[in-house]
């Protein structure tokens, strides 16, 4: 066969009685688009506090996992990671983080970092010891910090073994002393957040895979009781309620009613025992303690999500 050059073969030949050829170049701009939309999947579009239209997008990530940003709506500037999802996420994930992501920011809570070229090619926790890039502060950056200023760093600690240990530390703000070690779970309870913390974990555990030099068994262990543990935060819970009850959905005794907390007054009128919803909200501590628990057992709080709220408790969980 004769090879034709690429303008004869789109010329419709004359008399043949055959329909014209018709360009493909509309066609591949019309997948093109579609490719990008595909790519570009919107969640949703909120006003910052200085008046921005932002919008929050899922994004193909490495090895099948899904990237949720938020971004400027019309340059797509600023972008931001706002989670890292792995490939065996349902897809519906993206959609419930960006819902949780939203209302954290309608009350100023929604935080995130500058979105970087290594979260396109990272692939969220390959292995139990592999740590993906999303959580992991560049170099430079800085120690997690809770609200009273004191910092979180891993450090060595000198114990009864013959080498030292992998732990972690808490710096008191403005002070000089050195670090005291303290658990994983101490770490993430005073941040009420699991990351970068847990990430930082990871990290430093793989890169140690192995080594003989250093002890990283307690540190290992504590992570283990931290993601298999019952007891998780309840800093979401807390902001999704407040959120429900600024807004006059429901009010803490109709959420404690329908989680079957109820209280009667002297002449038998019933009530929710807004004190308990509250005290496993981490807005009042537990008796006997002075300052509230940022922890809740699974179990409340999906009764409180589906009873309480008529939510799945995925949206109100950290």
């Amino acid at each position: 066969m004769t090879p034709t050059s690429p303008s004869t073969a789109l010329l419709p030949r004359r008399g043949a009685g055959r329909e014209p050829v018709v360009s493909a170049r509309p066609r591949r701009a019309r997948e093109r688009r579609s490719r990008t939309e595909r790519d570009h999947r919107l969640l949703g579009r909120y006003t910052d506090d200085r008046g921005c239209v932002r919008e929050v997008v899922a994004n193909p990530g490495a090895a099948g996992s899904t990237l949720v940003i938020d971004r400027e709506c019309l340059t797509h500037e600023d972008a931001r990671l706002v989670a890292h999802l792995a490939a065996d996420e349902p897809a519906e994930n993206a959609a419930l983080v960006c819902g949780g992501y939203l209302r954290d920011a309608a009350l100023g809570h929604g935080r995130c970092r500058l979105l970087t070229a290594e979260d396109a090619r990272a692939a969220p926790f390959a292995d139990p010891w592999e740590v993906g890039g999303e959580c992991v502060p560049r170099a430079g950056g800085t120690d997690p910090v809770d609200r009273l200023g004191a910092r979180y760093r891993l450090g060595l600690m000198q114990s009864g073994l013959s080498i030292p240990e992998l732990r972690w530390c808490r710096h008191p703000a403005e002070s000089s002393l050195a670090g005291e070690p303290v658990s994983l779970r101490e770490v993430v309870a005073s941040l009420e957040s699991y990351e970068p913390v847990r990430a930082l974990t990871l990290r430093a555990l793989s890169l140690r895979a192995g080594c003989t030099e250093v002890s990283t068994a307690v540190l290992a262990a504590e992570l283990t009781r931290v993601q298999e543990s019952p007891i998780v935060l309840n800093r979401r819970l807390r902001l999704f309620v407040l959120a429900k009850v600024e807004r006059e959905e429901l009010s803490m005794s109709e959420i404690a009613l329908r989680c079957g907390r109820i209280k009667r007054d002297r002449r038998g009128n019933e009530s929710g025992e807004t004190s308990w919803l509250a005290r496993r909200l981490g807005l009042l501590p537990e008796g006997g303690q002075s300052t509230p628990t940022p922890w809740i057992h699974t179990d409340v709080l999906a009764l409180i999500a589906r009873e309480g709220l008529g939510v799945s408790p995925r949206e109100v969980e950290l």
